[in-house]
């Protein structure tokens, strides 16, 4: 039976933190949007939130499945997440194009940034985080040409 290696389980809990804390700040976004194209924008972040939300769920199964043990605390992720606070209040569209893409891009860059050492331990939760990675990126793509300029 395979186990996760110190160094697997930790890779995998950084990105469960960013990934929860990511589903956290876009929903912080869906409730708090306001302005020119607020009903598309607010069904999109559902659906940023709804991969986060799934990816999380993957890896922290995952990390079960490697007899790992994730933690999903809210303690734990405030005091471990990379992913930069939101700012509290109503926001604009325009301002929240622009904070969730840059939340969404940092999530990726976690996930790029083990990438290669979880790949190295377990070449099956690498193909995980591909998924993860390709998900995201898709996403960020799609909001931020929602303030894009031709």
């Amino acid at each position: 039976m395979f186990q996760a290696s110190d160094r697997l389980a930790r890779d995998l809990q950084t990105v469960l933190v960013d990934l929860i804390e990511l589903h956290l700040q876009g929903k912080q976004a869906h409730w708090n949007l306001v302005g020119t194209n607020f009903r598309d924008l607010h069904l999109q972040l559902d659906n940023i939130v709804d991969i986060a939300r799934e990816a999380a769920d993957t890896i922290a199964e995952r990390m079960r499945a490697l007899d790992a043990v994730p933690d999903g605390r809210s303690d734990t992720v405030a005091a471990t997440t990379s992913v930069p606070a939101i700012a509290p209040g109503l926001l604009s569209t325009t301002e929240i194009v622009d904070a969730i893409t840059t939340r969404v891009y940092a999530t990726v860059d976690t996930v790029r940034a083990v990438h290669d050492d979880v790949d190295a331990g377990d070449p099956s939760t690498a193909d995980l985080l591909h998924s993860i990675i390709t998900d995201l990126e898709k996403q960020a793509w799609m909001l931020k040409s929602e303030n894009g300029k031709a």
